[in-house]
């Protein structure tokens, strides 16, 4: 890995070429690299239609179209698409509110707005909100993971809402009797012991197996000691067979939700969040390797499809999800073979042992829940806002996650996005951002004049990601008047890229505007 990344532009071009040359080029890279995801993904998935409120075939069917489907059709070929915790919560909510039936109309609604989007080229849109929310989003969601999937560590359902749940957490423990042991006390251990196993693996894993993911050793740990001892606790129910959960409507009646605005609303909101959740995660999974680079427009066209299936299937909404996606990479994969492969070892696992998943309790995929809720709430992020970009950030990040976390996930993000605007006040009257390219001598000179904020973001990057990699880039600041942390965290990203690629661009600019960006030494 190290090598490829020292590489220079002939390693990007090889790799392109390596992807257009066929989806076997790689056939044992990817297949291992499959084998890999498709570990890591099982439990994830029905982990996460738990956390949602369904049953977990639905997440499953999720991962069998994020794999096979979208993985044909992906803009970013190394991505990994499936059922996410960020779009758990709101899933959950709309479940108890509107019933299960309605979740499949929605859904396909939502699709097509994803699939409109991509064709309307709207995908730099998304990479232009604020890290800020985004970051707050994700920790938001990741808290009311925590305190929700708690409850199931103790075979009892989540409450309504995030501030139910917190409430309830003291009598849950109280309630423990560990003189009179029974199936609470025992689920409880069986979860403890999925945490222990995931945590400790990742502790003290030898190198050599690095890629063998501690959730699934964690729920095999809890499902062996569970079917060893005959513990009575609650497991994870599955159809008997896989085709049931492939369910298609049946007649127009199924239709008959979207004739209600506020579920117009919702497709809405799940269509911006998947939206916005697998494009940051493309643009991270960009970061992890010097292949092809995901063509945005065209990812958010093939989640559309996915998250169309999904509803016609009445399956979870999909994103591209980046612990999947990172597992990938890692594992070495090449092409889109790996995502493709992953989806038909789900779909074979199902079809084939649905009385193995039957065995495993329902507190060990609570477990996997919690721990990968608690890595959602990171607070790295908004110390490095604060650091970078001083306090208005850290607001934005604040104010998002509270409103997530004790309103709803949507007036979080709404009012996040409203506070980011704040930025741009001061420079009014010079928000429109120029940015002109000059082919010199031995570079190209990408100059940018005026305030550079998200709201130039998407023809800034259109002209960043054009730049060849065999000719150096000279990134002209020096007529930049303001920039908010949103272009600043972007051009740090696109500087350390280049960087790690072995390519030798400059920065030029005042003092103030360079300080802003935390890839410039």
């Amino acid at each position: 890995m190290s090598g490829a990344m020292a590489s220079t532009g002939a390693s990007t071009r090889a790799a392109e070429g390596l992807e257009r040359s066929g989806p076997f080029a790689h056939f044992g890279r990817d297949f291992t690299a499959s084998i890999v995801v498709f570990l890591v993904a099982m439990p994830l998935c029905m982990g996460i239609a738990i956390a949602s409120g369904v049953p977990p075939e639905k997440g499953l069917v999720t991962g069998i179209i994020g794999g096979i489907v979208v993985g044909l059709l992906a803009g970013s070929p190394l991505q990994v698409s499936g059922p996410a915790a960020g779009l758990a919560v709101i899933v959950f909510e709309f479940v108890r509110e509107n019933g299960l039936e309605a979740l499949g109309p929605v859904l396909l609604l939502a699709g097509l707005f994803q699939v409109i989007a991509g064709a309307l080229k709207l995908g730099g849109l998304f990479r232009a909100i604020s890290p800020a929310v985004v970051h707050g989003m994700l920790a938001g969601i990741g808290a009311l993971i925590v305190i929700g999937q708690f409850h199931i560590l103790f075979d009892e359902k989540p409450l309504s809402s995030g501030l139910d749940n917190m409430a309830m957490i003291p009598a849950r423990i109280l309630g423990l009797d560990f003189g009179n042991i029974a199936a609470t006390e025992f689920a409880l251990a069986l979860g403890v012991l999925t945490i222990a196993v995931m945590l400790g693996w990742e502790k003290l894993r030898p190198k050599s197996m690095a890629l063998v993911p501690g959730a699934l050793l964690g729920v095999v740990a809890a499902t062996v000691a569970a079917w060893g001892t005959g513990l009575d606790v609650a497991r994870i129910q599955v159809p008997e067979s896989i085709g049931a959960a492939f369910a298609l409507p049946t007649s127009l009646e199924w239709f008959a939700p979207l004739a209600s605005p506020s579920l117009i609303v919702a497709a809405l909101a799940i269509a911006f969040i998947a939206s916005a959740e697998t494009l940051l995660s493309a643009a991270a999974v960009d970061r992890m390797h010097d292949g092809v680079r995901t063509k945005y427009d065209k990812e958010l066209g093939a989640q559309g499809v996915g998250n169309l299936l999904c509803g016609l299937f009445g399956a979870l909404p999909m994103t591209g999800v980046i612990v999947r996606s990172s597992a990938n990479v890692q594992a070495g994969a090449r092409t889109r073979l790996s995502t493709i492969l992953h989806g038909v070892w789900i779909l074979g696992f199902v079809a084939l042992l649905p009385w193995l998943l039957r065995e495993v309790p329902m507190a060990a995929l609570g477990g996997v829940l919690v721990v990968t809720g608690w890595r959602l709430v990171s607070l790295k992020h908004v110390r490095h806002l604060f650091k970078a970009h001083g306090h208005l950030p850290a607001i934005i990040w604040a104010v998002t996650f509270v409103l997530v976390l004790t309103a709803d996930l949507l007036t979080g993000v709404l009012v996040g996005l409203a506070l980011s605007v704040v930025e741009l006040l001061p420079h009014f009257r010079h928000l429109r951002l120029k940015v002109r390219e000059h082919q010199e001598d031995e570079e190209t000179r990408v100059e940018l004049d005026g305030a550079a904020t998200f709201v130039g973001l998407t023809r800034l990057n259109a002209v960043l990601e054009k730049q060849p990699d065999h000719r150096p880039v000279h990134l002209d600041l020096n007529r930049v008047k303001a920039m908010d942390h949103t272009t600043a965290e972007t051009l740090s990203e696109w500087i350390a890229r280049r960087r790690q690629s072995g390519r030798r661009d400059r920065v030029t600019g005042s003092e103030t505007i360079l300080r802003a960006l935390p890839a410039i030494d």
